[in-house]
């Protein structure tokens, strides 16, 4: 499971305020909703925003979760496979792409 660091001093103030512009910061909780704020950290935030989130879930609790994330861009898929020892094959994203390029590519 996760780290039990989020009641000292880790909460949803520490992550940067650009990561959950859209939603009710009030509404999120750290066990509810691991994988959201996990994958906003990785798509869009900063490196202490990572600090922060190794330090509430740990390293191990991160990679079990990521590898079902459906979407991640490139650079952050090639980021976890370097961090965490991983191919691209492992991650739920990169088998279910689509194999036609996108209009913008």
């Amino acid at each position: 499971m996760y780290r039990s660091l989020i009641g000292e001093t880790k909460n949803l103030e520490s992550l940067s305020p650009h990561l959950f512009w859209d939603v009710d910061k009030t509404k999120i909780n750290w066990q509810k909703d691991d994988l959201f704020i996990i994958e906003r950290v990785l798509e869009y935030g900063l490196w202490q925003d990572w600090e922060i989130i190794k330090a509430v879930y740990g390293t191990g609790y991160i990679a079990e979760k990521v590898v079902h994330l459906r979407s991640l861009d490139d650079v952050t898929l090639s980021f976890l496979c370097l961090i965490f020892d991983l191919k691209p094959q492992d991650f739920r994203c990169y088998r279910l792409r689509q194999s036609g390029q996108s209009f913008w590519d």
